[in-house]
């Protein structure tokens, strides 16, 4: 019995063939990018018919959007419970990246590539775990914990954002080992702050003059 025999005589609730629907365009877009992706192709790989696709989803970007919405639900909440479990500075640095570069290894730039494609780029982060508010919540640990003014610890966390996803990146293309990019990553993130903390600091001192010293008589 073929496997797409089999896929036409389930019956599955609604919401179960939505997301197996969405399971086969992620691993299509895993593969093979967005340009290839067509609702008449999701059908094939199904092995439904591209009629019962549109019965579930209207058309590609919707699908694609929805695609972006279920895959970002996931890797925020990941981050989300993976930050509120971490007791130090550096464990919540460590378990964040740790989630992120576990996630890209398993699915691919998924989010990246959906991310990318015009016709969703416009999309807000739909889920209840933005961007903007992992970096407020890892903010405010850095700015309590560092003791520094929260916008500098809020710049230092948004732009540290970008080192897991330059090291996703790296992951995939290298090959190299997870354990040891995650590490590399981590140290990079941690020294960073830390710099950027001991300058704010250094500048910020105030300059302690020595007693003035009387000029010697001609």
């Amino acid at each position: 019995m073929s496997t797409s025999s089999e896929h036409r005589r389930q019956r599955l609730a609604p919401e179960k063939r939505r997301s197996l629907i969405l399971d086969y365009a992620a691993d299509m877009l895993t593969r093979e990018g967005v340009a290839l992706l067509t609702m008449e192709r999701i059908g094939q790989e199904a092995g439904i018919s591209k009629s019962l696709v549109y019965n579930y989803i209207p058309n590609l970007t919707e699908l694609l959007r929805a695609l972006l919405e279920r895959e970002l639900k996931t890797l925020r909440r990941l981050q989300f419970e993976a930050a509120e479990s971490a007791t130090t500075l550096e464990d919540l640095i460590q378990k964040v990246t740790h989630v992120y570069l576990k996630y890209i290894s398993e699915r691919g730039q998924i989010i990246e590539r959906l991310q990318a494609e015009p016709s969703v780029s416009s999309l807000n982060d739909p889920t209840g775990y933005s961007r903007e508010g992992a970096v407020s919540y890892i903010a405010e640990i850095v700015s309590s914990h560092l003791e520094i003014p929260h916008d500098i610890a809020a710049t230092i966390t948004d732009i540290s954002f970008g080192l897991p996803a330059a090291a996703g990146d790296y992951l995939l293309r290298s090959k190299d080992e997870l354990e040891k990019v995650e590490k590399l990553t981590v140290s990079m993130i941690l020294g960073s702050i830390m710099m950027v903390r001991n300058d704010h600091f250094t500048r910020s001192k105030v300059l302690r003059r020595l007693p003035r010293v009387a000029a010697p008589a001609d």
